[in-house]
């Protein structure tokens, strides 16, 4: 059980640093597009693109979770892997696949981790569009 969490925690681990690396570039990014003055339209577009980094940051996570899943036979194929990771990530959890009763912590702490980044993504997504309301600056300001 203790090998199983720590497997759990180091998936977690990239999980963060994967997320981070993903918000600071898409801060970068969010920074040099947010002048005071900007049309509608451009604030439509980026609020797009942001929106697109971040679902692409969770897609790569639930890869890496997918690939534990196939690399320690938890999972048969990469397609039942990456179903089953993102079920589980996204806390869906349909049920119609398990993991081995050995790995099946992992998949609770997936579950958990999974809630803990779309709440970092949510929280960056609704700093980013309430800068876009307040009147005296519109930069970010980490």
């Amino acid at each position: 059980m203790v090998t199983t969490l720590l497997a759990a925690l180091c998936l977690m681990s990239l999980c963060v640093v994967t997320h981070a690396v993903g918000v600071a570039s898409a801060l970068g990014h969010v920074r040099s597009r947010t002048e005071i003055g900007l049309r509608f339209w451009r604030d439509i577009w980026l609020l797009i693109v942001l929106a697109s980094w971040i679902i692409v940051l969770h897609l790569v996570e639930i890869c890496v979770w997918a690939g534990f899943y196939v690399a320690t036979s938890a999972m048969p194929d990469l397609p039942s892997a990456l179903y089953f990771s993102a079920v589980t990530y996204t806390t869906t959890g349909y049920g119609d696949l398990v993991l081995p009763r050995e790995w099946r912590l992992v998949g609770g702490v997936e579950a958990l981790t999974g809630i803990l980044m779309c709440g970092w993504s949510t929280g960056f997504f609704v700093a980013v569009v309430s800068r876009f309301h307040q009147p005296q600056s519109r930069t970010i300001n980490a």
